[in-house]
């Protein structure tokens, strides 16, 4: 494994190993179904996108773009040429005909996106290119790319110019409100478009271990000798079962003003994704094509977006997603078992003496507590 890193981190113009390539893949093969279904209702909607394209001139696309040529470096064969390695890599492996523009940004915070509307950019962070090596890096720039892929960068685009609104009118109750109900929306859309944009890293980097490094790199910083994938992961699991009720309602509050979703969540997700038969028949070319994406049904993704969601809740640790799933198959005794989730006193066996002791509050520790570092 040593032998294979030290090749890999050398600067070609050429793949560092062999990947398989996904002629004509459509961005169904790997988006998120919450993610997928609001992308194929907005597509499907009459005149939606030239309401966006109406939009265009009150968006600063034009701003940015001038911004980023005036004040970072472009990549390209003679400016990190190594990145724009990687990126014609990620486009030639996702068969993206147009390779998106992209640009080196300093800012020590690790972080990377893609923006526009009529043709995406793709921007990194310095401190994002300083911390990752090669394989990490070209699972970041699979990721920016599956987002230029499925149409991510118009809708974050416009996530970027609501929130900045929000920001000015602030003053004007009713205003403010209705532009951040829209803005909350987009963000809990936009958590699942990462998963998504995860997923194609992966198809891109086809390094799974590469990925999860990546995630730790951004939790933790360049200090991949003292952490372990597993241990990490462990964060994930106890994360989602820790604590009772209270913290379920915490867990939600924290997650509200996010665009990405905690680090450990998106590292357990990939996993997951990666260990399915949905990833192995990618692999092995059994994938939905482009072509088709036009005959997509809108009912079939909604179908396939609530059945995510019915068995993200049967089979959640979480407290409150168990509450859910109980209440959804007909369990009785509503007030008993808020009670005993709010109290953390459930389990006793003895839920139906509602009157008798207090129920210990043992189950309440703070460890599932999360701070959810950068983004990427």
């Amino acid at each position: 494994m040593t032998e294979d890193s030290h090749e890999e981190a050398t600067h070609e113009n050429v793949p560092s190993r062999q990947r398989k390539r996904f002629p004509g893949i459509s961005s169904r093969a790997y988006e998120h179904p919450a993610d997928r279904s609001a992308l194929v209702a907005l597509r499907k909607l009459t005149g939606f996108d030239t309401v966006f394209k109406a939009m265009s001139a009150l968006l600063p696309e034009r701003s940015l773009r001038l911004l980023f040529l005036s004040d970072s470096v472009r990549v390209s064969d003679a400016q990190f040429a190594h990145l724009h390695a990687m990126l014609r890599d990620a486009c030639y492996i996702l068969d993206l005909e147009k390779v998106p523009v992209m640009y080196v940004a300093q800012d020590p915070k690790p972080n990377a996106m893609c923006i526009g509307l009529d043709e995406p950019i793709i921007v990194v962070t310095t401190g994002l290119v300083e911390l990752l090596d090669e394989e990490e890096m070209r699972a970041v720039v699979g990721h920016e790319v599956g987002h230029a892929l499925s149409g991510h960068s118009v809708y974050r685009t416009i996530l970027l110019f609501l929130t900045n609104l929000a920001l000015k009118v602030a003053w004007i109750p009713l205003g403010n409100v209705a532009i951040m109900a829209i803005v909350t929306a987009l963000r809990e859309w936009f958590r699942k478009s990462e998963l998504s944009a995860d997923r194609a890293g992966l198809l891109v980097g086809q390094d799974l271990r590469a990925s999860m490094r990546g995630l730790m790199k951004i939790a933790g910083g360049n200090h991949l000798h003292e952490m372990n994938v597993d241990a990490f992961l462990e964060q994930a699991a106890e994360y989602e079962a820790g604590g009772d009720l209270r913290d379920s309602v915490l867990k939600i509050l924290n997650v509200l003003p996010r665009t990405h979703p905690f680090t450990t969540v998106r590292a357990a997700e990939l996993k997951k994704w990666a260990e399915s038969r949905d990833y192995q028949r990618v692999m092995d070319g059994h994938y939905p094509r482009r072509d088709d994406d036009k005959d997509t049904s809108v009912t079939d993704s909604f179908r396939d977006s609530a059945a995510h969601y019915a068995d993200t809740v049967r089979n959640s640790k979480d407290p409150l997603m168990k509450l859910v799933g109980d209440l959804a198959g007909g369990a009785g005794d509503l007030g008993g078992k808020l009670r005993d989730k709010f109290t953390g006193g459930g389990g006793s066996g003895n839920g139906n003496g509602g009157n008798g002791s207090r129920p210990s509050d043992e189950g309440s520790g703070g460890e599932g507590r999360d701070q959810g570092p950068g983004k990427s």
